[in-house]
């Protein structure tokens, strides 16, 4: 029989009501907090970063993250491919080349750029690039100096994969702003923040990340997004098609379109 206990005031609570309740508390949304994430305070060259991004890679394909990026992209332009597009907080390079792999066979010629505060893309992995008909350059920057340059340089898509839920409301709303002033298709994939996941990252030790990942896996949950969040945010919507939705248990998919696009 289910266990059962006496509880302040003798209401008498079964072991079937505590599994309830401890549901009820995985599936309550949590607000939205931003906190600084240990890889951006340590030197490219610290084992513990070289480790981390080592772990980012493995995540990301565990997530399906160049898949579910590329099928966005392909949806954006159904018909030519872009011919300049530009990652922000783009690090290694390691993710839009997987990107780029899932399109090149029909996309050649395309101009790829990485924004990032550190430069770290690698000769081997522009060489990748090279192979599949793409170029590549990387720019170091801060993402809010590039926001408020006015660089005019005109893109057909920005992306960012676990980036945007670095930033306050405030700095977003800039960042987004900026975006939707220099590009005709938007790409976000960021953490779904659900108490569910949060839960999940405790268990990545299982795949050998280390204390770095781990931190930061539970600070980016929390920063991540969910319902519409990201639409609230973008500007000029009358001129803008936008969908924002659950990509898969882990990741939530932001993309906006031009209408002009």
């Amino acid at each position: 029989m289910p266990e059962t206990r006496v509880m302040a005031g003798g209401r008498r609570v079964s072991g079937c009501e505590k599994l309830s309740g401890r549901v009820r508390a995985v599936l309550r949304p949590m607000n939205r907090i931003v906190f600084p994430e240990l890889l951006d305070s340590l030197s490219p060259e610290d084992p513990r970063a070289v480790g981390s991004r080592r772990d980012l890679q493995r995540l990301n394909r565990r997530m399906h993250s160049a898949d579910i990026i590329a099928r966005a992209l392909k949806r954006s332009f159904p018909g030519s491919p872009p011919r300049r597009l530009l990652e922000l907080g783009g690090g290694d390079g390691t993710l839009l080349l997987a990107v780029a792999a899932r399109l090149a066979s029909q996309w050649r010629g395309v101009e790829a750029e990485l924004l990032d505060q550190r430069d770290l893309l690698a000769p081997e992995i522009s060489g990748r690039f090279s192979e599949l008909g793409w170029s590549i350059t990387s720019r170091e920057a801060d993402v809010l100096a590039w926001a408020n340059d006015g660089d005019t340089t005109p893109r057909d898509a920005i992306l960012a994969n676990l980036f945007l839920h670095h930033f306050k409301q405030p700095e977003l709303s800039t960042v987004l702003g900026a975006i939707a002033e220099r590009a005709s298709v938007f790409v976000a994939l960021e953490p779904r923040r659900s108490t569910f996941f949060l839960v999940v990252t405790r268990l990545l030790w299982l795949m050998g990340c280390n204390a770095v990942t781990r931190h930061d896996a539970r600070v980016s949950v929390r920063a991540g997004f969910r319902g519409r969040e990201l639409s609230r945010l973008w500007p000029s919507k009358r001129s803008w098609s936008l969908v924002e939705e659950r990509a898969s248990p882990f990741s939530h998919l932001f993309l906006a379109c031009s209408v002009k696009a």
